[in-house]
Parts: structure tokens; C-alpha cells; sequence
């Protein structure tokens, strides 16, 4: 039983910034953007079927936008999955949970290679009243 609505936001920060970790420039902007196997229409379906409203949240009526950031690597993987903005412990969780358990995206390009892009994902749950 999926009550919840799902809004898609990239950022839109120009600037590079350099992940010492793999000493690869993460983008926030690129030529081609990475997009979710099949688009927007198929990550939506993609969170309306997966998401699971947390029994201890939905008891408490309590709900709201997440803010999801990740990477979207070259390879499609996505990886450095946070949450930025929190509301609630097991909605918070349960938003992790489901951006880590997507399938490999197509990924973004930078004079047509493939890049590590930064990708900001909001998603909202709105308990039923």
C-alpha cells in the first residue's frame, strides 16, 4: 500500500568538486544529465512500487520530503548515498534504502565520455488521512 508522491529535482550547480576518494571529478552538471533506465516515468513507478511506508511512521501520521543525494558513477552504479534533509528515522531509512536498491542508471557524459555526476532526489511521503 504506496501513499506517497514523488518529485525528481537534479541540482543545478555548476561547479565541480574533486572526491579525494577516487581522485575523480564528481559533476554537478554535465552535457547529458544521467537518467534512470527508461526516465523519469520508470524511476517513479520504480519508487511507487518499492517504497514501503514505515508501520511506526504511518501509526504516527508523520510524513514530508526527504532529500536524497548520491553519486551517479561512469558506470551507471550509484554510490555516497545520503540523506540531506531528514524527517523521520525509519522515513529516512526506508529512502536510503530504496535509492541503494535501484538499478544502474544510464550515466551522465562530459564531451560524450561518461562521468561521476552528483544527483539530488526528493522524495515525499504523504500519510493518508
Amino acid at each position: 500500500m504506496s501513499m506517497m508522491a514523488v518529485l525528481c529535482l537534479m541540482t543545478a550547480n555548476a561547479q565541480k568538486t574533486v572526491v579525494s576518494q577516487s581522485k575523480q571529478n564528481v559533476y554537478d552538471v554535465v552535457e547529458q544529465m544521467p537518467e534512470f533506465p527508461g526516465g523519469m516515468p520508470a524511476m517513479i513507478e520504480f519508487l511507487q512500487t518499492n517504497l514501503n511506508y514505515p508501520k511506526d511512521a504511518k501509526k504516527q501520521n508523520v510524513g514530508g520530503r526527504i532529500l536524497v543525494m548520491f553519486v551517479v558513477e561512469a558506470d551507471g552504479s550509484i554510490s555516497n548515498v545520503r540523506v540531506a534533509k531528514k524527517i523521520f528515522p525509519s522515513l529516512d531509512a526506508e529512502a536510503l534504502r530504496v535509492v541503494k536498491a535501484m538499478p544502474k542508471w544510464n550515466p551522465g557524459k562530459e564531451k560524450g565520455k561518461p562521468v561521476r555526476v552528483n544527483f539530488s532526489l526528493p522524495i515525499v511521503f504523504s500519510p493518508k488521512k
